[in-house]
């Protein structure tokens, strides 16, 4: 059934996401890993993805490289067949809603400005480095993780009370932070609810990969 899916991954990337995702439902799959960042290093890898950008993924002939959606995919198409339908919030559940804004959420909001602090503490030659830029987005982060916060003094995790693809999604941008250095505010529950997913065997094993 999913024999042809395919991952396109670096380490520490936000294709950790899908490839997370692919260790909880158990599913066959191909990983392919690159240098970071591809564009630049794995110049060969712009015939796949003409972004240049990570994940790239494919079930079959069918490309996906947003890392949020990948993981809506798999969750909506695999996870009820696999035995895993407690990853997935269907279109019929009340909460289906919040489910979706978790997984969106995860990337446009919280990850998009630890990009800029990774760019600007580590990509750029040492000379266009703008720690004050850094900084901002920094709190930037911070300002925003106030939402997932809230959340956690509800419940252990962000949706129905259980682990879903939205805690996958959330928690890749959580440990981001944690590689980025820029960890060391976290609120309580923040840090209690990262260290629970990152105590997930099927976590260990992608991030070993």
């Amino acid at each position: 059934m999913a024999a042809n899916l395919r991952l396109y991954h670096c380490k520490g990337a936000r294709s950790l996401r899908p490839l997370w995702m692919l260790e909880e439902l158990g599913l066959p799959y191909e990983l392919h890993m690159l240098p970071f960042p591809p564009r630049v290093l794995a110049k060969e890898y712009l015939a796949i993805n003409p972004l240049g950008t990570i994940p790239c993924f494919f079930d079959g002939e069918m490309r996906m490289t947003e890392s949020p959606a990948i993981c809506h995919y798999l969750g909506e198409k695999y996870a009820a067949a696999q035995g895993k339908s407690d990853l997935h919030v269907p279109a019929s559940d009340p909460d289906w809603g919040r489910y979706l804004n978790w997984l969106y959420f995860s990337d446009a909001t919280l990850t998009f400005p630890q990009t800029l602090v990774l760019r600007y503490t580590q990509l750029e030659p040492p000379e266009r480095r703008l720690p004050q830029a850094a900084e901002d987005y920094r709190k930037w982060f911070y300002g925003r993780l106030r939402a997932v916060d809230a959340a956690l003094q509800q419940s252990d995790y962000l949706v129905k009370n259980r682990f879903t693809a939205a805690d996958i999604a959330i928690g890749y941008a959580l440990y981001l932070a944690t590689t980025l250095g820029i960890d060391g505010d976290f609120p309580p529950a923040v840090r209690a609810y990262l260290d629970r997913l990152r105590a997930r065997e099927a976590f260990k094993r992608a991030d070993a990969r």
